[in-house]
């Protein structure tokens, strides 16, 4: 009895933190992986579109917070103990939203690549309709992480009322290669056996985010 005892002890002692700090995984719902893959088949064709049909060092302006890369959802995972992973999703459509409409703007209706663009911004769409559908409406309502709640209230600050200092200049291209990225990390199920599948969410691939 005392030797089970002692190793009930020695378990609990082992268990103890990842009691303490639970994983809250936020499985991605079977309808959003059919819009999902839909958009990354576009996103293949990124470097086409916003590579080769832009000037050679072509940037535009962003808030330092609309560059969501690998490294800052790590990172995020690691300061928020029990992160719901259905925040990050809830960021991360917040994040591209405002992207895809920056990319949009800059570009003049007969730029080679808004066709393109804008079909993208109406996949983007479609797959962000399953993800609210997908959800009671209370999951919209609940409190965010203070963390998450910071990089929120920066995202829907009023640009003439943002700092200089938290603009970012970044080329198109590198803003759709966060977007697919993040995106195929968060909703790695729909990826899984795919030729898309690649693991975004590896140390290997967060390090190429930083």
């Amino acid at each position: 009895m005392g030797q089970l005892s002692t190793l009930v002890y020695l378990l609990g002692g082992l268990l103890g933190p990842f009691l303490l700090s639970p994983v809250r995984m936020a499985p991605t719902p079977a309808s959003m992986c059919t819009p999902l893959r839909t958009l990354n088949d576009s996103l293949s064709h990124r470097r086409r579109y916003m590579k080769h049909n832009f000037p050679i060092n072509y940037t535009i302006r962003v808030h330092h917070k609309e560059i969501l890369k690998l490294s800052d959802i790590n990172r995020m995972r690691s300061q928020v103990k029990g992160l719901d992973e259905l925040v990050l999703h809830r960021l991360w459509f917040q994040v591209n939203q405002g992207v895809l409409k920056k990319i949009i703007r800059v570009m003049p209706e007969r730029h080679p690549s808004r066709p393109y663009t804008t079909v993208l911004e109406t996949r983007f769409k479609d797959v962000e309709g399953v993800f609210v559908q997908s959800h009671p409406t209370e999951v919209f309502q609940m409190d965010l992480p203070e963390t998450i709640q910071d990089t929120w209230d920066h995202l829907t600050e009023e640009p003439e009322r943002v700092p200089e200092s938290y603009w970012r200049f970044a080329s198109p291209k590198f803003l759709l290669d966060n977007l697919c990225h993040t995106m195929q990390c968060l909703f790695s199920e729909c990826f899984a056996g795919t030729e898309a599948q690649q693991d975004y969410c590896g140390v290997s691939q967060r390090r190429k985010g930083r």
